[in-house]
C-alpha cells in the first residue's frame, strides 16, 4: 500500500495525547501501581507475556497499565520492546518432566501416575458475582492468607510425622506414556537432531511450516483466535475430537550453555508454563504420523504463564494441521498461522483509521464515472425505445 504523507493536525495529535493521559485520572483516586497489576490480575499479565513474546511479569504489567487494560495494545508494547533487546544466547530445550508443577490434570484415565492435581482453578466453581469483593478489607484477606498457611502447614507436619508425607517433591511421569507402553502412539513427526530449530523471529515462516514454526507462530499467537479455530475444529469443521492426555501449569527451569565452561550448563531462572498434551484418535489414510492402523496421536502446546485455553487450543490445532484432509479452515496450516497473531491482525485493522483520502477519492471518482456511464447509456436505450415504439401504442 501506498500513503501519501499527511500535513499539518500535529496540534490536534498532540492534544489527543494529553487527554489520553487526562481521562484515567479525571474523577481523581491513585493511580495503580505495578506490583497490584502483576498479583490481582496475574492471568492478564501472562497472556500479555504469552501473545507479547517476552518473559517479564513487571514490563507485561507495565504494559497493562499503559494500555489501560487492552490485553492487545500491551502485547504490542511488549513486543516492540522485545524487538530492541540483544540477543546473548539460546536456552537448551526445557525438559517438562523437571516441571515445579501447581496444577496437573488428566481427563484420560481416572487414576494416573501422581495422581491428579488440581491446584489453582476456577473450573468446578459457580460463576457468579462475588459482590463480597467490590469492597475488601486489607487486613481481612491478610488474615486468610495467615490462616491458610498456618493451617496448610499443620497439616503437611502431621503427615511428616505419621509417616504419609513424602519427604521428596512428587514426580509426575507424562500419562501418554502409557499409551506409548502398549503401542497405541503413532510415530512422531521424525527429527532430524542436527536440524536447526526455526526460529520465525530471525526469519519470515514459508509454508509447508516445520512442527518447529507452526508451534512458535501458537506460541505467540492471540488466545481468542487459536481457541476459536480450535472450536471451529471439534465443533465439526474438522476431524480432530480430542481429549486432554494432560495438562500441567508450574514452573521449569531454564538453562543455557556455560559462557566460560565448555560442555557444561547453568540456570538462569525458572518460568511459568503451561503445557498441554491432546491425545486424538488417528487413522492412517488422513494422517501424517498413523502407521497404518488406527492408533493415537498426540497433539502437543505450551505457552507462557498460566493459560490453559491457549496450550489447550495450541495442542488441538498441532493436530487438526496435520490431517492430510484439508478440508476446514483450521486445517489449512497457512490460512491459521496467518491470522492468529493478534498483534498483527490489531495492526492492519487499525490502520484503517489513517487517512486514506486519497485512495477514496480515487475509488469516488471511479464509482462516479462508471455510474455516468451506465446512466449515458440507460438514456440512449431508452431513446432507441422511443424512436422504435410508435405513439399511442401500449
Amino acid at each position: 500500500m501506498a500513503y501519501v504523507a499527511v500535513k499539518g493536525g500535529s496540534h490536534a495529535i498532540h492534544e489527543a495525547e494529553k487527554l489520553l493521559k487526562y481521562i484515567p485520572w479525571k474523577e481523581g483516586g491513585a493511580p495503580l501501581e505495578v506490583q497490584q497489576i502483576r498479583k490481582g490480575m496475574r492471568l492478564a499479565v501472562d497472556r500479555v507475556m504469552s501473545e507479547g513474546s517476552l518473559y517479564d511479569p513487571d514490563l507485561a504489567a507495565l504494559a497493562l497499565k499503559q494500555a489501560e487494560g487492552d490485553v492487545l495494545e500491551a502485547s504490542f508494547l511488549l513486543r516492540a520492546f522485545r524487538s530492541t533487546l540483544v540477543r546473548n544466547f539460546y536456552t537448551l530445550p526445557i525438559q517438562t518432566e523437571n516441571m515445579d508443577v501447581i496444577r496437573r490434570i488428566s481427563a484420560t484415565f481416572k487414576e494416573v501416575p501422581g495422581g491428579q492435581y488440581l491446584g489453582p482453578t476456577r473450573d468446578y466453581t459457580k460463576r457468579l458475582l462475588d459482590m463480597s469483593r467490590m469492597d475488601e478489607d486489607p487486613s481481612e484477606i491478610m488474615k486468610y492468607v495467615t490462616n491458610y498457611l498456618s493451617k496448610s502447614l499443620t497439616e503437611a507436619v502431621q503427615e511428616e510425622l505419621s509417616g504419609n508425607g513424602e519427604s521428596e517433591l512428587p514426580v509426575f511421569p507424562r500419562v501418554i506414556e502409557l499409551l506409548r507402553a502398549e503401542g497405541l502412539l503413532a510415530a512422531g513427526e521424525p527429527q532430524d537432531e542436527e536440524a536447526v530449530i526455526d526460529d520465525i523471529t530471525r526469519h519470515a515462516i514459508s509454508f509447508p511450516a516445520s512442527r518447529s514454526a507452526r508451534l512458535q507462530t501458537m506460541a505467540r499467537g492471540e488466545s481468542g483466535a487459536l481457541m476459536a479455530f480450535a472450536y471451529s475444529s471439534v465443533r465439526g469443521y474438522g476431524d480432530v475430537h480430542p481429549t486432554i492426555g494432560e495438562l500441567r501449569v508450574g514452573y521449569v527451569p531454564v538453562e543455557i550453555e556455560h559462557p566460560f565452561y565448555p560442555g557444561e550448563t547453568m540456570t538462569i531462572g525458572r518460568v511459568l508454563v503451561t503445557e498441554s498434551e491432546m491425545v486424538v484418535r488417528v487413522h492412517a489414510e488422513n494422517h501424517r504420523e498413523a502407521a497404518g492402523r488406527a492408533q493415537f496421536a498426540v497433539g502437543y502446546g505450551l505457552c507462557f504463564g498460566h493459560n490453559e485455553d491457549k496450550a489447550i487450543s495450541m495442542s488441538i490445532l498441532d493436530q487438526t494441521m496435520q490431517q492430510q484432509n484439508a478440508d476446514s479452515p483450521a486445517q489449512d496450516e497457512e490460512f491459521v498461522l496467518y491470522h492468529i497473531d493478534g498483534i498483527e491482525s490489531s495492526g492492519f485493522i487499525s490502520h484503517f483509521k489513517l487517512p486514506h483520502y486519497v485512495d477514496f477519492q480515487a475509488e469516488l471518482q471511479r464509482v462516479r464515472s462508471i455510474n455516468e456511464k451506465g446512466d449515458r447509456s440507460a438514456d440512449g436505450e431508452r431513446e432507441q425505445e422511443k424512436e422504435v415504439t410508435p405513439h399511442g401504442s401500449l
